[in-house]
């Protein structure tokens, strides 16, 4: 039986990809922290964890709790967290913990908050090395829940959620995303005076600077407040994070594979690990590592994108009072990068008009 050209020419390509695209964890055999045996498969199974704990599209769709409602909570979680000075992995887990018990266990909006700022005690006592007290807790919900309350949704909670806590997180993937990236180093970047954060690059093209990877981290906590979002993936919302942030500072384009190329990739990678050869091929584009090792082409990710850009518009022209996020990235720690001026380019503004005035997204 004839194999169909297309066919064909994927088969091609998936040998040509898994053959030049180089290891990029090959120089850091010597330095246990990062786990260069075995890092390969230790995101081939966040990969299926994902998968195991997504969360369905508005699922909130029935019960008497709304989108809306949703924001407004996560837009305050954010400024709690800000209050308390916690880690990054800490909002995104209390978000996921959030939406994963209420898509399961509908509450009341009175209960709303109680299950939001629990979520955030549980997400600290699993992330952080001082979480605070429950005390501390009752006080910023300004004492509307006492401590046995929170007691009791956190019981519920865990009960709910059979103790699985380990949710992969964007974060993760971002900055595997930013390694493969930045590939070894093959020279050193020059010395910055301590304290200052500036722009630094390696010999490597495309290379995400400070300004690029801060960009994507604001994206993807915007995304937290979005509730047309809750049911991508981690690894999706990483990956269109840091393409968007790419494409708006002007910094490279990621790989456009086509769609028969790039279903491919999205389907061969995460299913089957491999190590790389040693070799680079120059021919290349650099960001073709991206495409590989994050497992998603443009094609896949350009609704995230859509959404993202979306989101970006709607707090730069006041669309939403949920502005904790642009705040927080406003902030001379994160570059004030949320007031960029690229924020408002074509770009962004392209992407976001096919979603921007739409009842509801599409799915």
């Amino acid at each position: 039986m004839d194999v169909p050209m297309e066919v064909e020419l994927c088969q091609a390509f998936s040998e040509m990809l898994q053959s030049s695209v180089e290891d990029v964890d090959a120089e850091d055999e010597g330095d246990p922290h990062l786990c260069s045996l075995y890092v390969k498969d230790i995101f081939h199974y966040l990969r299926q964890l994902e998968a195991q704990q997504r969360v369905s599209p508005f699922y909130l769709d029935g019960t008497e709790l709304n989108g809306r409602m949703r924001a407004i909570l996560v837009d305050w979680l954010v400024e709690v967290h800000a209050r308390f000075q916690l880690l990054q992995e800490t909002l995104y887990m209390t978000v996921a913990i959030m939406d994963r018990y209420l898509q399961a266990q509908p509450v009341s909006r009175k209960e709303l908050q109680l299950v939001g700022v629990t979520a955030m005690f549980l997400a600290a006592k699993y992330e952080e090395i001082y979480a605070p007290s429950i005390l501390d807790f009752v006080y910023m919900t300004d004492e509307a829940y006492k401590s046995a309350q929170i007691r009791a949704m956190e019981k519920s909670i865990l009960k709910e959620l059979s103790f699985v806590l380990g949710r992969p997180l964007p974060l993760h993937f971002l900055r595997r995303a930013a390694k493969v990236s930045n590939g070894p180093q093959r020279d050193s970047t020059k010395t910055r005076p301590q304290g200052h954060l500036t722009r630094t690059r390696s010999s490597f093209p495309h290379q995400p600077s400070m300004e690029s990877y801060l960009l994507a981290k604001y994206l993807m906590e915007l995304s937290l407040v979005d509730y047309a979002m809750v049911h991508y993936n981690p690894s999706e919302v990483a990956a269109a994070a840091l393409c968007l942030s790419l494409q708006v500072l002007t910094e490279g384009q990621w790989v456009s594979l086509g769609e028969k190329a790039g279903a491919l990739v999205a389907q061969s990678v995460p299913q089957s690990p491999w190590t790389a050869p040693e070799a680079a091929v120059s021919f290349f584009p650099q960001n073709l590592k991206l495409c590989f090792y994050t497992g998603y082409a443009e094609e896949n990710l350009s609704p995230i994108m859509e959404h993202m850009a979306k989101n970006v518009l709607k707090v730069n022209k006041n669309l939403t009072k949920q502005l904790a996020v642009k705040k927080k990235y406003a902030s001379s720690k994160f570059l004030g990068i949320s007031n960029i001026p690229q924020l408002n380019s074509s770009t962004i503004k392209d992407l976001a008009a096919p979603l921007l005035g739409a009842s509801r997204p599409p799915v």
